[in-house]
């Protein structure tokens, strides 16, 4: 609750006057400074009751791709059973504030403002709350109070179609991935006999029990699981462009990942301790990915057996920024010692060039190791250090070069 200049001027003009009247013996300036001083605490006092607002605000969706369409549904109730309210609104979106007009808002009543999310950019748009101004009629005094609960918009990377994703070599005996090829490496069921099936697997006391010929049913568990290292040094890239691109590629191996029911961890160079880590569920499906719209993360630090999905891998895409610093030594050091994967893959743009050795170390723990080149200047070399080194100059080449690759 403020004062405006022409409340600022009146105050002042109606103390003198006052002071004046009384020193001088002129009534008239006294009563005239009295009644300025008397106008500014009415105004004071009429901004100061401010109406019982509730305020309801609704994004749909609350997660969308760059570019798609997001609009926010903004509800403000009068809670008061005699006064109207005149107010005038304004509700935050992302670094925009949108009029809300709140003219002659009955008792009891609602008025609903529905406008759009700017998508134009990657990143997290908070909306809200609304601040309402209060200004009485003479104009000397306003106050602004804010109402109704926060919330954000998750605008992803886009994300371009690849064809598949490394086969990992990592061993799972819990058989989580359904399309495995039969007759291999682990037991899974007992079936009974077809013709064609190997008399070696015949299991021949169950056979006995049941009176006819019972077979093993062996399954290849392979479960690969990809991590992908996002470089968010500063130094490392040459534009930002470069580093949304980075983005787009990264958004592109998760929403493969997730459509082949393949485990995947995303990490970002500065980021200590990581707390990007999230395994898919072997269930993770299209619509969960793109339609499961909760409002809030539920990403631990630590432990669990299942820490996420895709939906919030994404959402760590959106928060991403580019940072100053940065040890890519300490990130590889953390690889190497927790080896959350047996596939990763690298980011860069054209400054991480130069230290590429550190990643390529890790051919150890990580038997795939593959490099992403964005926006560099100049052709990077398609091998380093005997590995792979796919080189692009946006999201969509690096698709086209992810899925050129023969074999990983």
């Amino acid at each position: 609750m403020t004062l405006t200049s022409r409340g600022v001027g009146l105050s002042v003009a109606g103390i003198v006057l006052l002071g004046a009247g009384f020193a001088f013996g002129y009534r008239e300036l006294a009563a005239l400074g009295a009644s300025a001083l008397i106008a500014t605490g009415c105004a004071l006092g009429y901004v100061a009751l401010h109406p019982a607002l509730h305020v309801t605000r609704v994004a749909d969706p609350v997660r969308v791709t760059r570019g798609e369409s997001s609009t926010v549904t903004l509800t403000v109730h009068n809670g008061n059973s005699v006064r109207s309210a005149t107010l005038l609104g304004y509700d935050r979106c992302g670094d925009e504030r949108v009029p809300v007009p709140l003219l002659r808002l009955r008792p009891r009543q609602d008025t609903v403002v529905r406008y759009p999310v700017p998508t134009r950019r990657r990143g997290v748009v908070p909306i809200g709350p609304l601040e309402v101004t209060r200004t009485d009629p003479l104009g000397l005094a306003t106050a602004a109070r804010s109402h109704g609960d926060a919330a954000r918009v998750w605008v992803h990377p886009r994300h371009h179609p690849l064809a598949a994703v490394p086969a990992g070599i990592t061993r799972s005996l819990d058989g989580r991935i359904d399309r495995v090829p039969h007759g291999s490496i682990t037991f899974a069921t007992l079936r009974e006999y077809v013709i064609g099936d190997e008399l070696r697997h015949v299991h021949w006391r169950t056979s006995a029990r049941v009176g006819e010929l019972m077979v093993r049913e062996h399954l290849d568990t392979s479960l690969p699981r990809m991590v992908i290292l996002l470089d968010d040094r500063a130094d490392s890239w040459s534009t930002v462009d470069a580093f949304e691109a980075a983005c787009e590629a990264a958004a592109s191996v998760v929403v493969a990942a997730a459509r082949e029911d393949l485990p995947i961890a995303l990490r970002l160079v500065c980021h200590d301790p990581p707390l990007i880590d999230v395994g898919l569920s072997t269930r993770t499906s299209r619509d969960q990915l793109h339609v499961d719209r909760p409002t809030s993360i539920t990403t631990e630090r630590a432990g669990g057996p299942h820490r996420g999905s895709a939906q919030a891998l994404l959402d760590q895409l959106a928060e991403a920024n580019l940072r100053a610093g940065g040890d890519l030594a300490e990130a590889a050091n953390r690889l190497r010692q927790q080896r959350v994967g047996d596939t990763l893959l690298y980011l860069t743009g054209a400054g991480g060039l130069a230290d590429l050795g550190q990643v390529t170390a890790l051919r150890g723990p990580y038997p795939a190791v593959v490099v992403g080149v964005l926006g560099s200047d100049t052709p990077a070399p398609s091998t380093v250090h005997n590995v792979l080194v796919l080189d692009a100059a946006d999201g969509v080449e690096f698709a086209a070069a992810w899925d050129g690759v023969r074999s990983w």
